[in-house]
């Protein structure tokens, strides 16, 4: 028998919501500046145990909050979220502010602009109270890997909150602010979301800009949300979603009313069950959660369909092309960070190669490293086609494996992964089995498609477990609908 986590930090189902609080503002029940005040209280109360935050600019959220008051007593016009705290995941550029994705090679860098999911959060009226903790350069499942130190998980600080957004996930679990965002390039939303007990949403690859997000894997990265419920998720991906010329890869696509979405019977849905995704290696009790899931939405007149993902559900398949397309492109991105024009710089180099191998043997953790070194191995003359093109090719099967699948049904039910969070220190030292947490959800970035994790209960030892959707490129009003009435039968307990 497991042993029981450690003491919470805090309770979070009597929290209230970005959408109640919003409706206090709104009201004038409450004021942006108190409701700021009272994040970074729990900031400060919380950060002790749980290392959540690289960041806080009490001044900057202060005079933000007082900004949306000011405002609203005028009478403008204001968002629907104006006034609500928000936390940034540290690989996000927000102007006059550090941004080191949890790196000593950035460890001092000062963002010279916004991003612009950073830039659409202050003009809908949103607060950033501070940076969250992450994986360094997103590369990591537990939040372990930062030079600012681990993450715990809020609700047993003596596990992991997942990864690499874990401190965004942890900053809402524990109650330090009510929305977040993250980066997801291969489950990084949505496993520390599951792991938390909190939503997780990954939009459609293009969906989001991913100007002033530092790359990790350009062809996989793409921002995404953390927040107390789905109807919260609606409503933040409302406001940073939609085109931007900035961005290449932004698709110029209308965006939907999200927050209707949440409202919408899922009778009639077809919710498919891939048997892949439920084989040797998966907990039981997470398998139990799943299924009480799908039971539910099936009382709710959804229609369960069996499914089968022969690329997409294989994890020699996934993790291994996963690996070989993300460490690549890492090894690309992360060559500009040599100390020559900004970031870290090694004291006093013999000369211009002793000044770049010392500037990234001092910059970068052990993880990065290995990512960079076996990234530039499988780009290297005589092992490109190998590994790299092949990795590619199999990326083809796995999108062409979940095209077959939604022509049979409207959204997959997944777990998010195989167990529930790990105990800190427990995989640090094991990077294949660090790398095989992410086996539910590495197959979305490479096919490019949204994907959504909600609570679906807890363990026997009281570790959160999360539900996974997946939906078709663009359908994110398909992922909501189901997520949302997945949330209403945990609410009830009727899963």
């Amino acid at each position: 028998m497991p042993e029981p986590p450690a003491a919470t930090v805090a309770a979070a189902p009597d929290r209230p919501t970005a959408r109640q609080l919003a409706a206090e503002l709104r009201a004038g029940k409450t004021s942006a500046r108190a409701l700021v005040e009272a994040s970074l209280a729990a900031i400060a109360a919380t950060e002790p145990t749980i290392n959540a935050f690289i960041s806080v600019d009490a001044p900057s959220a202060l005079a933000q909050a007082d900004e949306v008051d000011r405002k609203r007593a005028a009478g403008v016009q204001l968002g629907p979220l104006a006034g609500v705290p928000l936390a940034v995941k540290d690989v996000l550029c927000v102007r006059g502010g550090r941004t080191t994705c949890g790196s000593r090679i950035l460890a001092d860098f000062v963002a010279p602009y916004d991003a612009t999911v950073v830039a659409r959060v202050r003009a809908a009226g949103l607060v950033i109270v501070g940076k969250t903790n992450m994986d360094e350069f997103a590369m990591g499942s537990s939040t372990e890997s930062s030079w600012f130190g681990p993450t715990r998980n809020p609700v047993a600080p003596d596990h992991v909150p997942g990864g690499s957004s874990g401190g965004s996930a942890a900053a809402v679990a524990a109650g330090e602010t009510v929305l977040a965002l993250g980066s997801d390039t291969g489950g990084s939303v949505r496993q520390p979301a599951g792991y938390c007990g909190v939503v997780g949403l990954k939009p459609t690859y293009g969906r989001v800009s991913r100007y002033g997000l530092v790359a990790y894997a350009s062809s996989l990265d793409q921002v995404g949300t953390l927040s107390r419920d789905v109807y919260d998720a609606a409503l933040l991906t409302q406001v940073i979603a939609g085109h931007d010329p900035h961005d290449a890869t932004s698709l110029d696509v209308p965006v939907p009313d999200y927050s209707a979405a949440c409202h919408r019977p899922v009778a009639g849905l077809r919710v498919g069950l891939a048997r892949e995704h439920f084989a040797s290696g998966l907990d039981p009790e997470v398998a139990a959660a799943i299924e009480r899931v799908a039971r539910h939405l099936e009382r709710r007149g959804a229609r369960l369909v069996d499914v089968s993902l022969p690329v997409a559900g294989h994890p020699e398949y996934c993790i291994g092309a996963y690996y070989l397309v993300a460490m690549a492109e890492a090894s690309a991105n992360l060559a500009r960070f040599d100390g020559v024009k900004y970031g870290h710089a090694a004291d006093a180099p013999s000369d211009l190669l002793a000044a770049y191998v010392r500037t990234r043997s001092e910059g970068f953790g052990a993880e990065v490293k290995r990512r960079i070194m076996l990234g530039t191995y499988a780009l290297s003359a005589g092992y490109y086609d190998a590994y790299y093109l092949k990795a590619q090719k199999v990326r083809t099967l796995i999108r062409r494996d979940y095209d077959a699948a939604f022509t049979g049904c409207d959204a997959l039910l997944t777990p998010v992964a195989p167990t529930t969070a790990f105990r800190l220190g427990d995989n640090i030292d094991d990077p294949l089995q660090m790398y095989l947490n992410d086996v539910y959800t590495v197959s979305v970035n490479l096919a490019g498609i949204p994907a959504i994790s909600v609570p679906a209960g807890v363990s026997s030892c009281g570790l959160p477990i999360g539900a996974q959707f997946l939906a078709a490129p663009l359908a994110e009003e398909v992922l909501l609908s189901v997520a949302a009435e997945a949330e209403r039968g945990t609410t009830r307990g009727e899963p």
